[in-house]
């Protein structure tokens, strides 16, 4: 059910972003409108991504001993001194196994 719904969700994002940001697409929405479903892969991110962060069997996991919500801080910081994307993944990935092995 979940990759299922995962799947739906990123084809209707997908063709959401396709059929009003293509400029081959005879459809013209207006700038803000536009500007708003710039913002859909990153809300769809969020939301994904947070219970994973946040919740463990339903239940908050904590912050201080969370390598989830750590490697999340860790990957934000980067993202904003660092604008090359690939270094970024690479050095997140890194801190965050780091951040595993030490809280387990």
């Amino acid at each position: 059910m979940t990759w299922t719904l995962l799947l739906i969700l990123a084809l209707i994002i997908f063709l959401l972003r396709y059929f009003f940001l293509e400029p081959a697409v005879p459809v013209r929405l207006p700038a803000v409108i536009r500007q708003a479903l710039g913002y859909s892969a990153p809300c769809l991110l969020t939301a994904i991504c947070a219970p994973i962060v946040l919740l463990e069997k339903g239940q908050f996991k904590g912050v201080w001993d969370n390598p989830y919500l750590w490697g999340t801080l860790l990957c934000i910081v980067l993202a904003l001194k660092i604008r090359n994307t690939l270094i970024i993944v690479l050095l997140t990935l890194a801190g965050f196994y780091l951040l595993n092995y030490l809280f387990n």
